[in-house]
């Protein structure tokens, strides 16, 4: 087993990212009084400077004319010292650093903040902001998984990590980081389908925020956040989600009351079997409903009548009707016998 190497101690977060390129290394961040000082990156030996994986010419021989430029610029220095002490002296803010150029070469790393110096006319610098800048990805219509087309956009927020990559790396780190934003998150929304785009924002928003920090670490820009800000559906959409939303609703709602209706017959079973079993469960349930219905005022009652009390009284009037007389049946007055028979009760009754 190979033993551990312990982590280096750095001062801030920039000191982190100037110590080399990202990796899963993990850094310990010593941000009180005590810490220690940085390192200075390392430095190959030889006359070609090299900074982090890319090389400068920093170092490299000068030439005569270059030189006697030189020498021609300090001269201009010294003989118009008094007004270009307020010309060859540069501040910049605590946000701020300042890439020099001489004669077109790189003259040391990054300076600031505070005052540098120049010489004049072969000396010119630019300045880069470390503040977080923050734009919109502009409205895009892009095409899903599922070949639906949505219109979304994001806010991106990022950083300069590394001036001297983000002056030496890339013409316009701010346009190009614009573009490849836009680019990625089309790249992004093509790969996902409708739900998912819809219902995993933040997976969606990490995963662009990883790619864009990814691709532009070379240019000494670090993406530090990226928020999907709305995702539009065009209105024909819109309404076919809401019809399947609705029948999706209208379907369940059937379902459960179907389920209802199952359980409330099989309650109704039980309880029909209990009052079969007892012949005053019956009476009762008619006072308890005569009672219910009595508390609402109502001038009209209905009462049920059961037929029960009205079988023997049936019976006792069936018993006192007359027979039907019995008459020999022939042949061919059976038919109008029959039929005889068959009124005798009406004629009677």
């Amino acid at each position: 087993m190979e033993p551990q190497q312990d982590s280096p101690v750095y001062a801030n977060y920039e000191d982190m990212r100037h110590s080399g390129p990202a990796s899963s290394t993990a850094y310990m961040i010593n941000m009180g009084p005590g810490g220690a000082a940085p390192e200075q990156p390392a430095r190959v030996p030889g006359p070609t400077q090299q900074y982090r994986g890319f090389k400068t010419s920093e170092n490299e021989p000068r030439g005569f004319v270059e030189w006697v430029v030189t020498l021609f610029s300090v001269l201009i220095f010294i003989i118009t010292s008094p007004i270009a002490i307020f010309i060859c002296f540069k501040v910049v803010a605590e946000y701020e650093r300042a890439i020099i150029f001489r004669l077109g070469r790189l003259s040391g790393g990054a300076r600031g903040p505070g005052m540098f110096f120049i010489l004049p006319c072969i000396d010119e610098y630019r300045k880069v902001d470390l503040r977080t800048v923050t734009f919109n990805v502009p409205q895009q219509e892009m095409l899903t998984k599922d070949s639906v087309t949505v219109t979304v956009d994001a806010v991106v927020y990022y950083r300069i990590s590394d001036p001297l990559y983000a002056v030496i790396q890339v013409e316009d780190y701010s346009m190009s980081t614009r573009l490849l934003a836009a680019t990625t998150l089309r790249n992004i929304v093509g790969t996902r389908n409708l739900s998912e785009l819809l219902t995993e924002r933040e997976i969606l928003a990490h995963t662009m925020q990883a790619t864009l920090d990814e691709a532009t670490e070379p240019w000494g820009v670090m993406v530090e956040r990226v928020e999907i800000k709305d995702v539009s559906l065009p209105v024909s959409m819109q309404r076919a989600m809401a019809a399947e939303a609705e029948a999706a609703r209208d379907a369940r709602a059937k379902v459960i009351a179907a389920e209802g209706e199952k359980k409330s017959a099989a309650a109704l079973k039980e309880a029909s079997d209990v009052i079969s079993s007892s012949p005053s469960a019956l009476q009762l349930r008619y006072l308890q409903t005569l009672s219910s219905i009595s508390a609402e005022k109502n001038s009209t009652i209905v009462f049920p009548l059961p037929m029960e009390l009205l079988t023997p009284y049936l019976a006792k009037y069936a018993q006192m009707m007359p027979q039907p007389p019995q008459l020999p049946q022939s042949p061919e007055k059976s038919d109008s016998l029959l039929d005889a028979q068959a009124a005798w009760p009406k004629t009677n009754l």
